[in-house]
């Protein structure tokens, strides 16, 4: 499971390009009303927009792996900065969770032997949904 994001690559380039059109051309006109100091403010306002698109784009990078075998569940969540954790589960003993909340995000949890973890915070309720129901067909069909 990978974190959804809209914007492609050329379209982050396009967007930028934009932005830091925008920046020039109301620097400009500041600059040529005499108010130059303004025109650091534009370039300022440039930057922060790159630095936060970077940052959503690292925490992107975020996926979680779900394996299904015959004697083991593991979970595998690799971070942006390249750290893996990994549970494993014994998939008799699992039972799966599918929170639906009526004001928050929905939550997708497994639990076994006093252990809880919640996974795919990062999908949108409708694939949660679509992923707990695929998921429980997957782990009813190995119980049996």
């Amino acid at each position: 499971m990978l974190p959804y994001r809209s914007l492609s690559r050329k379209g982050f380039i396009v967007l930028m390009l934009a932005i830091a059109a925008v920046s020039f051309i109301g620097g400009a006109v500041f600059v040529a009303m005499g108010a130059w100091p303004i025109t650091g403010f534009f370039g300022l306002d440039a930057v922060l927009f790159y630095l936060a698109f970077r940052l959503n784009y690292r925490a992107g990078r975020l996926s979680e792996k779900i394996e299904l075998t015959g004697h083991e569940l593991r979970v595998t969540r690799i971070h942006p900065s390249g750290k893996a954790e990994c549970w494993n589960f014994n998939p008799y003993w699992v039972r799966f969770e599918h929170k639906a909340r009526d004001n928050a995000a929905d939550e997708l949890s497994l639990t076994s032997h006093g252990r809880k973890l919640v996974f795919g915070a990062f999908l949108s309720d409708g694939e949660k949904a679509s992923f707990a129901d695929a998921f429980s067909a997957a782990l009813g069909r190995q119980k049996t």
